[in-house]
């Protein structure tokens, strides 16, 4: 497997877990400053800072959707400048993969459209790494395909992401299978420890969900091979204007990084992760 390069110092399948870190939604210029900066302490150095412009698939019709495309953009670009942060934020038409290019460093392809051919091949024409997340109706190898969609504009730079899968109705379950499964195709994978622990719609007009399980299945999927980890966080969930209820506290952030980082390091260093 080849790593992706996201910046100097920074990739996915290089080597050292990678993550990926910010809130669900674009909440004001002032906030996705702060967090980057309280995210970047935390860590102790450089991550990929995400945030949506806009969040098209949300529950009800009332729900916080974000800033949209050109204010959106506007804020990850600073961001960006400011921080010194590769961005990752979502696409969800093919005509708004390249003014997110110029904005964001890695494109982000919504589980919900992972199947999407066109809105696939013009994100690899950007020349951008493409994250894709897996579908919660998906086979882990049947990603393969939404993999060749990307690689047939000439993009190599793939990342998927394991999200849950549906299990009945308002729940997730996630299949640790998933990530070793998806790495033999080839590409680095990503773990969202974040969404899948949500409770889809289960909160009658927006989606709940169970952070208590947001360390142990982080800890797992590390354990399963997973080369980063994605987390969206807000330091008050209760107030987050979208997916609070699965949110990781900002201040639980650099205490589960550094199991995390020690669990990898210890399975790197007595040999593959699945031994």
């Amino acid at each position: 497997m080849k790593p992706v390069e996201i910046r100097p110092g920074i990739e996915f399948g290089g080597g050292s877990l990678a993550f990926i870190c910010g809130p669900c939604v674009i909440e004001s210029e002032e906030h996705c400053l702060m967090l980057a900066g309280a995210l970047k302490a935390a860590l102790g150095g450089p991550f990929v800072f995400k945030a949506s412009f806009d969040k098209a698939n949300r529950t009800s019709l009332g729900s916080c959707r974000g800033p949209g495309l050109r204010e959106g953009l506007r804020i990850l670009a600073e961001v960006r400048r400011r921080t010194g942060l590769p961005v990752l934020t979502d696409i969800h038409t093919p005509d708004q993969a390249a003014p997110a290019a110029e904005a964001a460093d890695i494109l982000q392809i919504p589980a919900f459209l992972c199947r999407q051919t066109d809105l696939l091949v013009e994100a690899g024409r950007t020349g951008r790494a493409v994250n894709i997340k897996k579908g919660q109706f998906m086979a882990p190898l049947d990603m393969r395909h939404a993999v060749e969609k990307v690689r047939s504009a000439g993009n190599e730079r793939v990342l998927l992401t394991e999200r849950g899968s549906c299990f009945g109705y308002n729940n997730l379950v996630v299949d640790m299978r998933a990530i070793p499964m998806m790495r033999s195709l080839g590409v680095p994978v990503i773990f969202d420890a974040t969404h899948s622990v949500q409770l889809p719609g289960a909160a009658g007009e927006r989606s709940g969900g169970a952070p208590e399980f947001i360390a142990p299945l982080a800890r797992a999927a590390v354990a399963a091979g997973a080369d980063g980890v994605f987390f969206e966080v807000h330091e008050a969930p209760e107030r987050a204007l979208s997916d609070g209820p699965n949110a990781l506290r900002l201040d639980r952030v650099a205490e589960l990084v550094a199991v995390l980082r020690r669990l990898y390091g210890l399975l790197h260093d007595s040999g593959p992760a699945s031994v």
